[in-house]
């Protein structure tokens, strides 16, 4: 499914059957997770990066159809999850074979298709960039999102305290039911003093961008790290570098999608690291795929509306087949 030049509308398109490069795999899709990076592209606003297709989904679950000469960890028939760069919401798609993920055992198979970008996201941002500890506290804006829902539950099995910021009381008590500790609604509460009474944030995680860049900082605890993984709320912000650095503070900006697929910070990397520390706490229990809703490709449509509403609650899924 690709976005149609000129428009944010989509189409549906017959393409060959992708083969497997030497280190892929081809998976036979059963779901896609829908992102707002998908929004943001059918909108032509997040071209894929050089050399990714440019049919639209960061994610799939499904079964291995095919794999490369080269590729040892996996064989036909394996269910499993996969981060992509492009390509999702497809039949079928070709992925290096070191973005795949083994389904976690007790995961649905559709279910699973919502954990690469989450948990890659997460585990990226939080434990490899941030390097979040037992007893700091984490502040993670859009709690109920489907990356928030994430960011609660790891957090809170690696023994961290959350805070969260999200509206309505569902929302809220849906991000206190996964681990929150402190929950805020941001329409009436001011979260930079909400958290600062809390002895200040260790870790903020952060969808929102400009917007909240001098709350964020002034809301930061000494030593404390501000992830920004997104721009929701604008481009450019002004920096006080002053109280920057009298707190000893770092500013990290990343991305996940366009990162290579080998090497310092790549994506396989990531995904390495996802399975070693996140995969043990799915398949305990400890973290749940949080799942708002689920519709057929053919009412991709409706999907994108339920995700750009900010209703959702966890992630919207397409079933593909």
């Amino acid at each position: 499914m690709r976005a149609i030049a000129g428009t944010d509308q989509l189409s549906i398109v017959t393409l060959p059957d992708p083969e497997p490069g030497p280190d892929d795999v081809v998976i036979d899709v059963v779901a896609a997770g829908v992102n707002r990076a998908d929004l943001l592209q059918r909108r032509g606003f997040y071209p894929p990066p050089p050399g990714a297709v440019d049919t639209i989904g960061l994610e799939v679950s499904g079964r291995i159809a095919a794999v490369g000469s080269r590729v040892t960890d996996w064989t036909i028939g394996d269910e499993v999850c996969a981060l992509l760069a492009g390509g999702g919401y497809a039949e079928k798609v070709a992925v290096p074979a070191v973005q795949v993920l083994p389904k976690p055992t007790d995961v649905d198979l559709v279910e699973a298709a919502g954990l690469p970008e989450v948990a890659c996201t997460v585990a990226s941002n939080l434990l490899m960039t941030a390097q979040l500890r037992d007893q700091e506290l984490l502040l993670v804006h859009g709690g109920s999102s489907g990356i928030g829902t994430h960011a609660i539950q790891v957090a809170h099995a690696l023994g961290a305290r959350v805070a969260v910021t999200a509206r309505t009381a569902d929302k809220l008590t849906r991000c206190r039911e996964l681990g929150a500790d402190i929950v805020i609604d941001y329409t009436s509460e001011d979260f930079v003093q909400v958290v600062r009474d809390s002895g200040g944030a260790d870790v903020i995680l952060d969808i929102i961008g400009a917007k909240y860049l001098a709350r964020n900082v002034e809301a930061l605890n000494t030593g404390g790290r501000l992830v920004i993984i997104g721009m929701q709320g604008g481009v450019k912000g002004e920096l006080a570098i002053g109280a920057l650095m009298a707190k000893r503070a770092a500013v990290f900006g990343t991305t996940l999608r366009s990162r290579p697929v080998l090497g310092a910070g790549s994506k396989a990397e990531v995904v390495a690291t996802t399975r070693r520390i996140t995969w043990p706490l799915i398949e305990t229990g400890a973290v749940d795929p949080i799942i708002d809703s689920t519709f057929p490709l053919a009412d991709v449509e409706a999907a994108h509306a339920r995700l750009d509403s900010g209703d959702a609650i966890g992630k919207v899924l397409l079933t593909v087949g």
